[in-house]
């Protein structure tokens, strides 16, 4: 049975606006590793649209942003959307009793699979499906945009606390 675990970077102010800041080289390179690591992303809509800009190699793109496309590319995802009608490569559709379903992609998958986009996430906050929280927070202040908790998640232990790089801190909560 996979491990279901929620991450973005946040901003000091709680948004997740990835066009207001990115990681610096460190905190990539850990992305790099960790979606190497995945067995697989489950992804809301708008999430999923945003993450297919990995699936065409830019010219400008250095080795590590390279290795992050290829890791995303390989790995399975299932994507939950009521309008798409299709999805890229390597990706399946959920639009139907998004509950049961990915109770059973968890039941049939080994090893650690991300929850991408707050929306999905908050749909699943009660359902006891998700394992782990984790927020990457970085030394920005955005102001406005979409909260990291788009709901009220349930009550939360705080597991641990590490730095990635100079500027960000992960920290990993599991339910109370």
């Amino acid at each position: 049975m996979a491990r279901l675990m929620f991450g973005l970077n946040q901003s000091l102010d709680g948004y997740i606006d990835h066009t207001s800041f990115a990681p610096e080289p460190a905190m990539f390179d850990y992305f790099v590793e960790d979606m190497k690591a995945l067995s697989g992303s489950l992804y809301g809509r708008r999430m999923y649209e945003v993450m297919r800009y990995w699936d065409d190699d830019q010219p400008d793109w250095d080795e590590p942003r390279r290795a992050f496309a290829r890791a995303w590319r390989k790995q399975p995802k299932w994507v939950v959307s009521r309008t798409l009608k299709e999805v890229g490569p390597n990706a399946t559709l959920i639009s139907e009793d998004i509950e049961a379903a990915v109770a059973e992609v968890k039941a049939d998958v080994e090893g650690v699979m991300e929850v991408a986009g707050p929306e999905l996430a908050a749909s699943l906050f009660h359902t006891g499906l998700i394992d782990e929280y984790r927020i990457y927070l970085h030394p920005a202040v955005v102001g406005a945009g979409k909260p990291f908790f788009a709901a009220t998640p349930p009550p939360l232990t705080l597991l641990a606390v590490d730095r990635i790089g100079e500027q960000a801190v992960r920290l990993r909560y599991v339910p109370a």
